[in-house]
């Protein structure tokens, strides 16, 4: 038994990368963070190229993961029409570990807990490849975008303000 658990959400995470056999890079942070402005600035890795990997619940029950720049705000209305939803709400910061599988500041842009809709912002078109969270508040991931929209079978869609 792993008595680590920030180490074993890195291999667990890992190991689904691996699997999937998608290109991946950890970047270890100097301390733990959860927003990706303080990610950006320890890391010195600009603020538009970290996700934001938010949990969402739809007004009929549908687990969303919202994938968006770490410098941008959900357009709600917009990430509900994405997935022909009428309205769709974040899950409460302490339960969306349930949802992803992994903790706030940590969660990946694929790899869920669970079978989820995924919906993935247009703005990160512009990057070959992005980083989000690495599966530990200690860790960012890089990874390629066309991976991320490819396994995730994401919508692409203009979800961020």
């Amino acid at each position: 038994m792993n008595n680590d658990p920030e180490k074993y959400l890195q291999v667990k995470l890992e190991t689904k990368l691996k699997n999937l056999g998608i290109w991946y890079n950890f970047v270890k942070k100097s301390e733990s963070t959860i927003h990706t402005a303080d990610a950006a600035t320890i890391t010195g890795i600009e603020l538009h190229r970290i996700s934001k990997n938010l949990m969402a619940k739809t007004n009929d029950g549908r687990y969303i993961a919202l994938i968006l720049p770490g410098d941008m705000r959900v357009d709600y209305k917009e990430a509900a029409k994405a997935i022909s939803a009428k309205s769709l709400s974040l899950v409460p910061f302490e339960d969306a570990h349930t949802i992803s599988g992994y903790p706030p500041g940590g969660t990946p842009s694929i790899g869920y807990e669970k079978n989820i809709e995924v919906v993935f912002d247009e703005a990160l078109l512009a990057y070959e490849t992005f980083y989000c969270g690495g599966g530990s508040t200690r860790l960012l991931l890089e990874i390629k975008k066309d991976d991320v929209i490819r396994v995730n079978n994401a919508k692409v869609f203009k979800i961020a303000k």
